[in-house]
């Protein structure tokens, strides 16, 4: 007997005889799941929301068009933490009254800790949203609610790790399917996951922990190795430092080792090198593989100007572009490519930040050092002087984190079996390299023994800083790429993109090993580049 024919039975004996008209009734099948019969899972709203524009941010005129739909809030096994952490499964489902049978997870970002609200957003909300397109669509806060998305406390207690790395999504997939079957008397047809950053990290997590529950999973600029991550942002502050200038009490002032000019000149110098090679320069480096391009070409002859760069900012851009490495010369983390995002002001804020005194504030230094202390190390070292991190000794301390936190396992022969993954990433990201997800990917060709390509494909995004912006076609759909490729056996060889910094351009995101390469006509439409080796 079917899943589905197993959920609407089993429906229709709880409904007994009021069957029909609750059944005929949306508002009182949302009421309904105010009593779902799980155990352990507290909820906090089932009501109907109307149709209507949301507003989706702070910026004026950011909203999107939701459908009428039901509303569920709930949180599975509420407990509060040691030093005081609510703690526990946020889960929030929306179920459209017009259901195209479709289930999406909508992953998180950061280090959760804040939930919803699941509209199913693709690519900002430059495209209709799942749940405007009839998808029933859950998120979850990852197993605790924080006051930010950058709060680590959480990772003080156990449990609460174990819900972060893996677990909440497992519990808030079979909680969001246990509802939908109960709501609509039938078990979804489809099932999806997308997401990035973290909800990337989350994507690949769900394909190596959960390979029968979803049937497609899109992979954006994935957090898959965030130990590792953690490892390079100690890495690049400690390099920063070296050559930053000294405050009134001798600490470096991060933010004044390069200057924004200096990274502009930088991006410069990659474009003139490296954007022609696709056949046409417009900005966007395409074959990235075949840029060579080194810093030291732009080394001051004497003193510093600003039209080069002294030898030291030289020796520290090559120590941040390539990544951490032990003192034998092993690496810890991967590269990063030279691409024209690097004068984008998300590289700055990432690395260099903006205080003027020894207290530095890039995101490095804030989430990364808190990452590292609280998350990564095991146990945890709220005291941690990152600034004097080991790379010999230290990233063993890493090691049982890892094991449940980073998301790199190969071995996806059942997901492989039936489902499609799609990965894409910017290859601008300041803090996640494109060349390491990159990396996983031919690893996973290697490892696999067959054709990946015909389960698995990898999308680079030239000049995407991460998960959007930068000098990029940052806008693209990736949801209905994977349905066509679930569905309908249509596997994408080019994805059609466009951007607000290339306004009136459009650009195919090419399949990996090919990129995008002129071939003639007119140099704004995506018609006249070809997908090529």
């Amino acid at each position: 007997m079917r899943k589905s024919t197993i959920v609407t039975l089993s429906l229709a004996i709880m409904l007994g005889a009021t069957d029909q008209a609750l059944a005929a009734d949306p508002a009182a099948r949302c009421a309904a799941l105010q009593a779902p019969l799980i155990q352990g899972l507290v909820v906090e709203t089932a009501a109907l929301v109307p149709a209507g524009a949301v507003k989706t941010s702070a910026e004026a005129g950011a909203s999107v068009e939701l459908p009428a739909h039901c509303l569920f809030r709930g949180t599975l096994a509420p407990r509060t933490g040691a030093a005081g952490q609510h703690l526990g499964i946020g889960i929030e489902l929306r179920l459209p009254l017009e259901w195209n049978g479709r289930f999406l997870f909508q992953g998180g970002g950061g280090l959760d800790g804040v939930l919803g609200p699941s509209y199913g957003l693709v690519s900002g909300n430059h495209f209709p949203s799942a749940l405007s397109r009839g998808f029933a669509v859950v998120a979850t806060d990852g197993g605790h609610r924080a006051v930010s998305a950058i709060d680590p406390h959480f990772a003080l207690d156990q449990q609460a790790r174990l819900d972060y790395a893996y677990n909440a999504l497992d519990k808030t997939t079979l909680v969001a399917k246990e509802l939908i079957g109960r709501f609509y008397g039938s078990a979804p047809k489809h099932s999806y996951f997308v997401g990035c950053s973290n909800g990337g990290r989350q994507a690949m997590m769900a394909a190596e922990r959960l390979p029968l529950q979803f049937d497609g999973i899109v992979a954006g600029d994935p957090s898959f190795r965030l130990t590792r991550t953690n490892i390079d942002e100690a890495w690049n502050e400690i390099v920063l430092a070296r050559i930053a200038p000294k405050d009134a009490t001798g600490r470096p002032i991060i933010s004044q080792a390069l200057s924004p000019a200096d990274l502009q000149l930088v991006s410069a110098a990659v474009l003139k090198q490296c954007d022609a090679r696709d056949g046409l320069a417009d900005g966007m480096i395409n074959d990235f593989r075949g840029c060579d391009f080194d810093p030291a070409m732009l080394t001051c002859a004497a003193g510093k100007t600003p039209q080069c760069l002294s030898a030291a900012q030289v020796t520290a851009l090559k120590a941040l572009m390539g990544g951490p490495h032990d003192s034998q010369g092993h690496p810890l983390y991967a590269a990063f490519p030279y691409d024209a995002g690097i004068s984008s002001p998300a590289y700055y804020r990432m690395h260099l930040g903006t205080s003027t005194d020894g207290t530095p504030n890039s995101a490095d230094a804030t989430l990364g050092f808190d990452t590292l202390r609280y998350l990564a190390l095991t146990p945890a070292n709220p005291g941690f002087n990152v600034f004097g991190f080991d790379f010999d000794k230290d990233v063993a301390l890493t090691a049982e984190s890892s094991r449940i936190v980073d998301a790199d396992a190969t071995d996806l022969g059942t997901f492989a079996a039936h489902g499609k993954l799609l990965l894409y990433h910017g290859l601008s990201d300041q803090g996640l390299s494109a060349l390491d997800t990159l990396a996983w990917y031919e690893h996973l060709q290697t490892r696999s023994g067959g054709p990946v390509r015909d389960w698995a494909r990898l999308f680079m995004i030239p000049g995407m800083t991460h998960c959007a912006g930068g000098p990029a076609t940052d806008q693209f759909d990736m949801l209905t790429a994977i349905v066509a490729w679930v569905e309908n056996g249509a596997a994408p060889e080019r994805i059609i993109a466009r951007g607000d910094s290339f306004p009136g351009q459009t650009r195919p995101l090419c399949a990996s090993p090919n990129i995008a390469r002129y071939g003639g006509g007119d140099p704004h439409d995506a018609g006249s580049f070809r997908c090529q080796p």
